[in-house]
């Protein structure tokens, strides 16, 4: 079973300030841990969405108006996703737990989904 675990943005990745070195060491250990593991699939950081830019599509059928970042509310953004393959839905509920606080700060926040 996929699911994607969503680190969503905060204030701080959206400045484009990586992480603290601890920070980072932690995020290295879960990575490891997941390889180790086998469940690991993918993980990946992104740009801040000033370096984005965003499609709506405001008529049905109509052309996409483009919107270029950065876009204003945080905390709908997300920074970096990591795809699992697990046997179940309890297990990326633990696999989810174990993450550190990808933002620090108390600003982190993951959202887990299960890929279709």
């Amino acid at each position: 079973m996929l699911f994607m675990l969503i680190v969503k943005a905060s204030s701080i990745s959206e400045a484009g300030h990586l992480p603290s070195p601890e920070l980072r060491a932690a995020m290295d250990q879960y990575n490891v841990d997941l390889e180790k593991a086998g469940v690991r699939v993918m993980a990946k950081g992104l740009h801040p969405s000033s370096n984005g830019l965003r499609l709506s599509f405001p008529e049905p059928g109509g052309e996409p108006v483009v919107t270029e970042g950065p876009f204003t509310e945080s905390r709908e953004l997300i920074a970096g996703f990591i795809l699992i393959d697990v046997n179940s839905r309890e297990e990326a509920v633990e696999w989810a737990m174990r993450m550190p606080d990808p933002q620090g700060h108390g600003e982190g926040q993951i959202e887990l989904r299960q890929v279709f």
